[in-house]
């Protein structure tokens, strides 16, 4: 007898079938929060460093705001401002591919990355570092 609380199933595959689509779908959420994660790694250290090295242009600014005093103050701090390329550079990129998969769906070549990463962290077992956030 099928209890209410528990799926009902016709066969075996396509229990698992369901399982292995969840456990894909669970491993692009970590892709996902693995980006946002190193992108704001990447503000709190290279960022703030950055923003750091143009504290006195950015009181300038405050004072008096042109956008020539803006180019002036990156041009002449080329290391802080590519701190800050690459800081916004990786936040638009994050941005981006997340937008792209949330309007068009994420693209055939990374669903099948995703399905071989999956099975090779099942085929590894709980020894894989991600078996506890994939597979459980």
């Amino acid at each position: 007898m099928v209890q209410p609380d528990q799926p009902h199933y016709n066969n075996l595959s396509e229990y698992r079938d369901k399982t292995f689509k969840q456990q894909v779908h669970k491993l692009h959420q970590l892709t996902v929060y693995g980006r946002w994660l190193f992108v704001g790694i990447l503000w709190l250290t290279i960022g703030l460093l950055s923003l750091w090295g143009l504290r006195g242009e950015i009181a300038l600014w405050q004072q008096y705001f042109t956008w020539v005093a803006v180019r002036y103050g990156l041009y002449y701090n080329p290391i802080p401002t590519l701190g800050l390329a690459i800081c916004v550079g990786m936040t638009l990129g994050v941005l981006v591919w997340q937008s792209r998969n949330i309007l068009w769906g994420i693209p055939s070549q990374e669903k099948r990355r995703l399905e071989q990463q999956v099975q090779r962290i099942r085929q590894q077992g709980p020894s894989h570092p991600l078996w506890k956030w994939v597979c459980q």
